[in-house]
């Protein structure tokens, strides 16, 4: 059971990993989840401690990643228009690929800004610049968290003896 655990754990954290770059994926929660379930296994011996500071960081790491993209919008004087081009485009680019998805949350914001903001193209690039920073931060972030959990994990499990492979 333990070491199935161990691969439950793996596994959850390469879906956070993925979830960290597209949105469908609640990649963060899923990364602590699978602190958990190495912490259930009994190879990776998380102290409460540690996981208290982690759920802290966790949370911080979500909630900064829905807020900071419109605060970062708003401060470059986006609008919500650019916000919600920026959501529709980088959806329809999901199509496509990863690059779509950025080219579509850029094209969206633009449009946004242009089509119901009423925006210069000037204030409409500045806009989409400033919602592809947020995306950028916001995933950096993400993916910041999702490997220190891979260190923790696979660091945790290495001084364990390998979990008894």
């Amino acid at each position: 059971m333990d070491i199935f655990l161990i691969i439950l754990a793996f596994v959850t954290l390469l879906i956070a990993l993925v979830g960290s770059i597209v949105p469908a994926l609640p990649g963060v929660p899923l990364a602590y989840l699978s602190l958990w379930l190495g912490r259930w296994s009994g190879y990776t011996p998380f102290s409460d401690t540690f996981m208290w500071i982690m759920a802290g960081v966790t949370l911080a790491v979500f909630l900064a990643d829905y807020f900071l993209p419109p605060l970062i919008v708003k401060k470059l004087g986006g609008s919500k228009a650019a916000t919600w081009g920026s959501i529709l485009g980088m959806i329809l680019g999901m199509i496509f690929t990863p690059i779509g998805m950025l080219l579509g949350m850029l094209l969206g914001a633009f449009l946004g800004e242009i089509m119901y903001a009423k925006r210069s193209g000037y204030m409409a690039l500045k806009a989409a610049m400033g919602t592809f920073l947020g995306f950028l931060l916001g995933t950096g972030l993400k993916l910041l968290l999702c490997f220190y959990v891979l260190y923790e994990l696979v660091s945790t499990w290495w001084a364990t003896g390998f979990g008894g492979f």
